[in-house]
């Protein structure tokens, strides 16, 4: 009987040592599982983090190309402007007629240019190196034929579209005021002193009564800005022959 009884406290005192360390056992999957949650929680939160600081520069990078390629566009489609129009005005397409502003405009309706209003301005000039009156006299006099002393004239300038646009002024102005005939010709421009283009030089060095075809044109734009990066509110171009 003692044997039995011992038998039955040993298996007994297993039984108990088993459910002992399966509660072990248990209690221990549970803390893992919470241990693992966590780091999973926190290993998502650290991602979050992580996309977050890839992200934002990322789209302030892209709206930065964005910005950058919409003026490359302009730029281009204004140097395009430019040069079509210098070519025709160098090859003597009378710019001064309206059927002549007309075909130019249909060139720059993509940028809205219009022969009143809209959005630019396209200006032509011819210019001319002609002998210096202030030192070689007038036409005809005796020093005038063998001078060579030279200065830049404006011959002609014909503007077509909006005139009054901020920042549409031509680069190449003239010393002073001049006037025009019918054909946009400055009147008496071998003799007054008003029709010399005093900064053409720095832009293009002539030969004597050498001529240079110029054209210029500038657009308005709407400006897009994004932080720091911002693009101007005009685009402007030039074109020589």
């Amino acid at each position: 009987m003692e044997a039995e009884r011992s038998d039955e406290a040993e298996e007994t005192t297993m039984r108990d040592s088993d459910h002992t360390s399966l509660n072990a056992i248990r209690l221990s999957q549970r803390r893992s599982q919470r241990d693992s949650g966590r780091k999973r929680s926190g290993e998502r939160g650290v991602s979050i983090l992580e996309f977050a600081l890839i992200v934002i520069p990322m789209v302030f990078m892209l709206f930065g190309v964005v910005v950058i390629g919409v003026d490359l566009g302009r730029a281009v489609q204004v140097a395009q402007i430019a040069r079509d129009a210098d070519s025709m005005f160098s090859r003597g397409v009378p710019f001064y007629s309206t059927s002549a502003q007309n075909f130019l405009i249909q060139l720059g309706q993509n940028m809205n240019l219009q022969s009143s209003g809209g959005d630019g301005l396209v200006i032509l000039s011819k210019i001319q190196s002609i002998p210096d009156t202030t030192v070689c006299g007038a036409p005809g006099s005796a020093n005038y034929s063998t001078c060579t002393t030279y200065t830049n004239a404006l011959v002609q300038r014909i503007q077509i579209g909006n005139t009054a646009i901020s920042g549409s002024a031509t680069r190449f102005p003239t010393a002073g005021t001049v006037t025009y005939d019918s054909l946009d010709q400055v009147n008496n421009y071998l003799t007054n002193t008003n029709a010399v283009v005093p900064n053409f030089s720095s832009s293009l060095a002539l030969q004597p009564n050498e001529i240079s075809y110029v054209a210029e044109a500038y657009f308005q734009t709407n400006t897009v800005s994004l932080g720091v990066i911002q693009t101007s509110p005009g685009i402007y171009a030039q074109a020589f022959f």
